[in-house]
């Protein structure tokens, strides 16, 4: 007999302890906390989606550079480029996150980049979704 196994990631059995800052920055104390694992990866990855190659003090690969596409010519082949920057980057910093959708779509005439990311994270049973648009 066969059944599946709900595994809790150890952080989130003490509910009331924070474990993350949550975006934007706009609370009463500046910072928002996150009291789960899920909205913390979520927080995180965010934050690497949106920060640039170079950008990070002593860590100057940590980042997609998703920003920089903005000033190139948007043609399929700069959307490759940016699936493979963000596919890749995931991959090394989160590598229990698993992309199931990704898709980078763009509006020429505003010079704007919609990016979609569903993702779950293995071993357990988060699964979340990202929507970022970055305009100029």
């Amino acid at each position: 007999m066969a059944f599946n196994v709900k595994r809790i990631d150890p952080l989130d059995l003490q509910p009331r302890k924070a474990i993350g800052v949550s975006l934007p920055f706009s609370g009463k104390g500046v910072f928002n906390s996150t009291f789960t694992s899920k909205d913390a990866i979520k927080t995180n990855l965010i934050n690497l989606l949106l920060t640039g190659n170079g950008e990070r003090y002593l860590n100057p690969f940590l980042g997609t550079g998703l920003r920089s596409y903005l000033f190139e010519n948007i043609t399929e082949d700069t959307l490759r480029r940016a699936k493979a920057d963000i596919t890749n980057t995931i991959n090394v910093y989160f590598p229990r996150v698993e992309i199931l959708e990704l898709q980078i779509t763009s509006e020429p005439d505003t010079n704007t980049f919609i990016t979609y990311l569903r993702y779950r994270v293995t071993e357990s049973d988060i699964q979340d979704e990202i929507i970022i648009n970055i305009e100029q």
